[in-house]
């Protein structure tokens, strides 16, 4: 008698509970699967199992079709188990190891089932299961072979990437901008890890070696940069610690040129110093501003100070030189002695005054002269008017005066012309003069 016969109490029959996992089959199932049992009369359930039959269970006091159906029921069962199987096979559920314990255990299960149905037909649908893992297990071994070359293929472009990038440093590398870059393929790297497949561990850490290796070129190079850029920075800060010094001890100089010409020297050789850190750069630079800041306001003061002298020795000889104007016209000889007397008290104070401003100076000093020059040409009327030679001499002085006045007269038109109105009044000043002594000699 086989080890899976069993016998069963009918009165437990109607309490046992169905199941979770069995398929409900309809009552057709159960018909055609009784149709491969007998029932004997002392109450053993028979199987035709192919070209055999053996003995299954046996079902005492109880009818025939109640002992069928109980074992037909169980058949059901067993064929919901594979139907079970096939279905997560077909959605692809099932990890290739899940599918050989399952083939495993249905193929025990069918080997002698104490079940009343096509038994031949259970285990032929058991190697269909067995043949559909077997297929399923290459599709996925596919699948994941595939997943596995995307997964390489993807740290592989991220290695080759960073190696690029490594190969790409020079010295004029902007390191802010391929850190970012760096940052952002281990960022990927990261991603692909999470999203792809999962790699043995030798080849996962020949490829993480390779981006590694890149990554530290780059921190290698980067620390070489930035050690390189203080060194620079250092010899940069001692430059202008020392050009600071110098401009300092020259802030209170009232040496204006020379100093200025220094101050240049000093932001020449700043601008070639390079530079020394932003902190540094700007504290020095503040430093050397002040110095020179205070320089130059002292100069400008100085300036200031002199062009307001100069400007108010102008104001003093524009006075004086309207006194000596309003001595003219001189009517005679002995008008010309008294207006001497008066230009000469004149022109000791005018003396005694200092520059003008540079602009103002020919003007005003042609002002003063021609005043002179007429005082001059009455004074030596005198004698002049009793020689006939003087007489002759005279009549060509004239006639100088006159070609001389028309010639300024072009000089000024000319003057004004060209918007030179410091030319122009200086042309006229001389002009003036000239016409009074033209007065005079007539």
């Amino acid at each position: 008698m086989s080890q899976d016969r069993t016998t069963i109490n009918p009165a437990l029959l109607a309490k046992a509970p169905t199941p979770a996992t069995v398929t409900v089959h309809s009552t057709a199932d159960i018909q055609a699967a009784k149709a491969f049992g007998r029932v004997a009369d002392d109450g053993t359930v028979f199987v035709k199992d192919g070209d055999t039959e053996r003995e299954v269970g046996q079902f005492a006091s109880a009818d025939e079709k109640e002992a069928l159906t109980f074992y037909a029921r169980r058949y059901a069962e067993l064929k919901g188990k594979i139907d079970l199987v096939r279905s997560r096979l077909n959605a692809g559920t099932l990890q290739p190891r899940e599918m050989d314990e399952a083939v495993t255990s249905l193929r025990d299960e069918v080997k002698e089932p104490a079940v009343v149905g096509d038994i031949p037909a259970l285990r032929q649908a058991v190697e269909e299961l067995a043949s559909l893992a077997d297929a399923a297990k290459k599709a996925l071994a596919q699948a994941r072979e595939e997943a596995r070359e995307q997964s390489i293929a993807a740290r592989t472009a991220i290695a080759e990437e960073a190696e690029k990038l490594a190969a790409s440093i020079t010295k004029r590398t902007n390191w802010h901008d391929m850190g970012e870059q760096f940052q952002k393929l281990f960022e990927q790297w990261k991603a692909t890890q999470r999203q792809t497949a999962r790699l043995d561990q030798k080849t996962s850490d020949a490829l993480w070696e390779r981006f590694a290796a890149a990554r530290r070129t780059f921190n290698h190079e980067r620390s070489a940069w930035i050690d390189s850029r203080e060194q620079a920075r250092a010899a940069s800060r001692a430059v202008k610690q020392a050009l600071v010094k110098k401009a300092q001890e020259l802030q209170n100089s009232t040496q204006w040129r020379e100093t200025a010409d220094k101050y240049a020297e000093i932001m020449a050789e700043w601008k070639k110093a390079g530079n020394a850190g932003r902190e540094a750069e700007d504290a020095l630079w503040t430093q050397l501003r002040a110095a020179v800041d205070t320089f130059y306001a002292a100069r400008n003061a100085s300036r200031d100070e002199f062009f307001g002298t100069l400007h108010a020795n102008l104001e003093a000889k524009e006075a004086l030189v309207a006194r000596a104007e309003a001595l003219l016209p001189v009517a005679d000889v002995a008008a010309a002695k008294s207006a001497r007397a008066a230009l000469n008290a004149i022109q000791d104070e005018w003396d005694t005054i200092g520059d003008v401003p540079f602009a103002d100076a020919d003007r005003i000093e042609a002002r003063m002269d021609a005043v002179d020059k007429q005082i001059k040409a009455v004074e030596d009327s005198e004698w002049s008017q009793s020689d006939p030679e003087a007489d002759a001499r005279k009549s060509s002085f004239t006639l100088q005066l006159e070609a001389q006045l028309a010639e300024l007269d072009e000089k000024i038109a000319a003057a004004q012309a060209a918007g030179s109105d410091a030319e122009a009044a200086r042309l006229q000043a001389e002009r003036d003069a000239k016409a009074q002594w033209l007065d005079a000699v007539k």
